[in-house]
């Protein structure tokens, strides 16, 4: 009996051990966790942990400097903080970028770009995801605020990152054809002849392509043929095609230019692209690029529109938000001036910038002042004038078909280029006030365009423009009928802040050791943003202040029981 009692205890022993077994595995998250999610760009959700739905916003990504990642959203619709109506920002959505490993950063909303009116975002690359290669680009998803999204994604059908270095960026389509902007085609040292590109059109929903001849290749800027026939109502990317022409047609190789364009066919009712109609009110415009100016804007544009400019355009070059440009250039607009900002986000793209600029502003704009927010353009001649007057830079140009072989298209003046003038900080009534010391000789100029007169090409140098041979031709002013105040080398502080950072393609920044002697650098100063002991006084070799007194005698006053002089940009 007590045989029987100990074989049945070891029995049930053993079908207890038998049964706990069967529980854990049942209960265990191996089991019980579901398939991973394999994404793909079709798909719209995911489901993150099992709880919570995300949004996957189909985008495009380029990996900018200093880990900065740009994304592209598919979509047109505007943002919170956009000239437009809002959308999910506004009820409480936030948006990430998933990168490999589930490694999350925020992506913070960046602007609109130019005609195709797409959102864009930048997310800062983990620094635990940089030393992986190649970069994958990351996923864009919109979900709730305060929550992130922990995905199972299929990486490895995720496209590559592409990089700014190497990029067709950007399109704008005339009557006649097709203007694409793409970086690392073209170099200095070698410049691709048109009949080894052609532009590459495919509609993204059946993957069909057209391929047409490029026309022109300088710079950044290449023109090619519309394709025939357009797709209607269908998403069309635009890229570049590099092809070997030195080889047989049937042995040719080529290579395909990394895009984020899109292409739209033009319109007849698009005016922005069209010649300039001589009943606009805005003959004069200004065009610059900017970044991080809203300090400095007002007094520019208060300055120049009571001496002629009519309508501003600039190119914002990625300024911080802390910078607030939109809030002074919306104050400016409530003021009755003509200011308008165009989203330029890519890196080292003045030049491309300012083709832009001759297409999209052709129509509203007759003659195109390209002069930078710390450039003012005067003449001696006003120095006796009570009072600014419209017809002040007008006067400078020539008037338009009046006999001879070529007409002059461009006005180009000379700069003087003023220091620090023992100022330690930004001057709080302006430059025009607080810098009055500068170098005697003149360095550089800068350009008044007529838009017309431009060469197909667009080829500039920022400082002028190409223009269309046999036709037009370019005349200097002389320092005693105008010049440009270039209040280039400031207060420490404030040039400290663009040490590191040059606009131009074609101009290395400081802090490279490259081109060590360029006129583009400052003398004295290496590569490493240092203030030099003498930085205060540096650059005086002649006191000026004829544009110091003449803004004080235009827009300057005083207000009571005050003893200094309140100019009209100090408010």
């Amino acid at each position: 009996m007590a045989a029987f009692i100990s074989i049945l205890f070891a029995a049930t022993l053993l079908l207890a051990g038998i049964s706990l077994y069967i529980s854990r595995e049942a209960l265990s998250g191996q089991d019980l966790r579901p398939p991973p999610f394999n994404f793909s760009v079709s798909n719209q959700r995911l489901v993150a942990a099992g709880r919570r739905v995300y949004d996957v916003v189909e985008s495009k990504s380029v990996l900018f400097p200093e880990w900065i990642v740009f994304v592209i959203s598919d979509s047109s619709q505007t943002v919170n903080g956009d000239d437009g109506d809002g959308d999910d920002y506004a009820s409480g959505s936030t948006y990430h970028c998933v990168f490999p490993n589930n490694m999350i950063s925020p992506a913070m909303y960046a602007g609109r770009l130019p005609k195709s009116g797409r959102r864009s975002f930048k997310c800062a690359m983990p620094s635990s995801v940089r030393g992986h290669r190649p970069f994958i680009a990351p996923v864009l998803t919109k979900s709730q605020v305060n929550s992130t999204p922990e995905l199972a994604i299929d990486w490895a059908s995720r496209p590559h990152l592409m990089r700014w270095t190497r990029l067709v960026y950007d399109s704008i389509s005339t009557a006649s054809d097709v203007v694409l902007f793409a970086k690392g085609v073209n170099r200095p040292s070698r410049v691709r002849s048109p009949s080894a590109l052609r532009c590459v059109f495919t509609d993204e929903s059946t993957n069909r392509q057209f391929k047409t001849p490029v026309t022109s290749s300088e710079q950044e800027v290449f023109r090619c043929r519309h394709p025939q026939p357009v797709p209607e109502g269908s998403k069309i990317g635009l890229t570049l095609e590099i092809v070997d022409d030195g080889q047989q047609q049937e042995r040719v190789s080529s290579k395909i230019i990394p895009s984020v364009a899109v292409y739209a066919p033009f319109q007849n009712n698009d005016t922005e692209t069209q010649s300039f109609s001589s009943s606009s009110s805005s003959s004069l415009c200004a065009c610059t690029m900017v970044h991080n100016v809203g300090k400095f804007l007002k007094e520019w544009v208060m300055y120049h529109s009571g001496v002629g400019v009519k309508k501003y355009v600039l190119y914002d070059n990625d300024s911080d938000e802390a910078d607030d440009l939109s809030g002074v250039v919306r104050g400016l607009v409530e003021d009755g001036y003509k200011v308008e900002t165009v989203f330029w986000p890519w890196p080292k793209a003045q030049e491309a910038g300012f083709s832009h600029s001759v297409l999209s502003l052709k129509r509203s704009c007759q003659w195109m002042m390209y002069v930078d927010v710390d450039e003012f353009v005067f003449s001696p001649k006003w120095r006796h004038a009570t009072k600014p007057s419209p017809d002040m830079l007008q006067s400078m140009l020539p008037r338009l078909n009046d006999p001879g072989s070529k007409q002059v298209g461009q006005v180009m003046i000379q700069c003087h280029d003023f220091g620090p003038s023992n100022q330690t900080e930004h001057p709080s009534n302006g430059v025009t006030q607080g810098y009055t010391c500068r170098r005697k000789l003149e360095e550089r100029h800068k350009s008044i365009v007529l838009l017309e007169a431009v060469d197909d090409s667009l080829q500039n140098s920022v400082h002028h423009f190409k223009l269309r041979s046999g036709v037009y031709r370019s005349a200097k002013v002389g320092v005693e009928k105008a010049v440009v105040n270039h209040y280039k080398y400031q207060a420490w502080p404030e040039f400290k802040t663009k040490f590191k950072r040059r606009v131009s393609t074609y101009v290395p920044d400081w802090t490279q050791k490259v081109n060590l002697m360029s006129k583009d650098r400052t003398p004295g100063l290496g590569v490493e943003a240092v203030e030099p002991e003498d930085w205060a006084m540096k650059f005086c070799e002649v006191v000026d202040t004829k544009l110091q007194l003449l803004t004080q005698k235009w827009f300057g006053h005083r207000p009571p029981n005050q003893s200094s002089i309140k100019m009209a940009w100090e408010r």
